[in-house]
């Protein structure tokens, strides 16, 4: 399993984000400056994880960036489901999708559930707060 560049564009950004949390909000500019990601991937990153409720975006003089709700509150899941969908494994997990070619004869299939659930536990365990603090 590997995440898309904006997936890992995305947990860089609401990392950099965090880290001004709780002081002046910040901008798409600082954060593409911060992060070294290009402004214009920044800013379409911002209006993403505004949609999902990731982060409050506010026009204006004294506006700016911030969290949406505190860095605690906020998990990987959340993050790479605002940039990529719902996390699944294969495209079996989806009920309403059948794209694979073994679909019927396969016996993995009742498992991958399981599997998807698993992954997407992990990922909700970990919070976008333990993220910021750096290495």
């Amino acid at each position: 399993m590997r995440l898309s560049n904006m997936a890992d564009y995305a947990v860089v950004t609401m990392s950099a984000a965090a880290r001004h949390c709780g002081s002046a909000r910040s901008s798409a500019s600082e954060l593409a400056e911060e992060t070294g990601i290009a402004l214009p991937t920044t800013q379409k990153l911002v209006s993403i994880l505004s949609k999902a409720g990731l982060l409050r975006s506010t026009r204006g003089s004294g506006g700016g960036i911030q969290l949406a709700r505190p860095a605690a509150a906020i998990s990987l899941a959340d993050i790479i489901e605002a940039v990529e969908g719902p996390i699944a494994m294969t495209a079996c997990i989806d009920g309403n999708k059948h794209e694979c070619a073994i679909e019927n004869l396969c016996n993995v299939q009742p498992h991958w559930g399981i599997v998807n659930q698993a992954v997407r536990s992990a990922l909700a365990d970990v919070p976008l707060s333990s993220l910021a603090t750096g290495r």
